[in-house]
């Protein structure tokens, strides 16, 4: 591999590469077929499409936050889809020959629960708002876990009474007209 010159590693490792290049790339890109999927900017229009997708990429990558969320969630989308492609490889081992499709109808669900759960502890965590989470609720900041646990509790227990108690009288009411 070439080295690069200034800092030792590869062009690829390279912070201009890494920290402008590859998500101006990558924000281009989604814009860009956003808004040609969608036409809000009117139907054949691939300049204007572009121009705007360039204008957003370089906004983007002129914020060092927005930049390195968008790293970081990157790294956990590769990594996901690497953990994704080990977990269809074992299931593949385990199916019926030619009936992989309704093994996998199994863990559809499954699998798009947890994804849902990882994304947005990931984005929690890249945004910092899981160590305000976690200081204000688990530490003990204004108030203790225990206490938020028992007060959702109450809230849900109240909310589940008036629910399940309004449809009980609703149907004894139809019941003695």
């Amino acid at each position: 591999m070439a080295e690069y010159v200034y800092g030792g590693g590869t062009v690829l490792q390279s912070p201009l590469f890494i920290e402008f290049i590859l998500p101006f790339i990558l924000v281009f890109a989604i814009v860009f077929a956003v808004l040609q999927k969608s036409e809000v900017l009117g139907k054949g229009k691939k300049q204007v499409d572009a121009m705007v997708a360039f204008a957003v990429g370089l906004i983007t990558i002129a914020f060092g936050q927005a930049v390195g969320i968008i790293i970081q969630l990157s790294v956990f989308l590769s990594v996901g889809i690497v953990v994704f492609l080990v977990l269809m490889i074992l299931m593949g081992i385990w199916a019926k020959p030619g009936d992989f499709e309704s093994a996998f109808k199994k863990f559809r669900t499954l699998g798009g629960i947890v994804s849902i759960i990882a994304v947005v502890i990931t984005v929690m965590i890249v945004t910092g708002a899981w160590d305000y989470l976690y200081a204000n609720f688990v530490i003990g900041g204004e108030s203790s876990f225990l206490s938020n646990v028992v007060a959702i509790a109450v809230v849900v227990i109240a909310v589940a009474f008036v629910w399940f108690g309004a449809k009980d009288s609703s149907e004894s009411g139809k019941e003695d007209k």
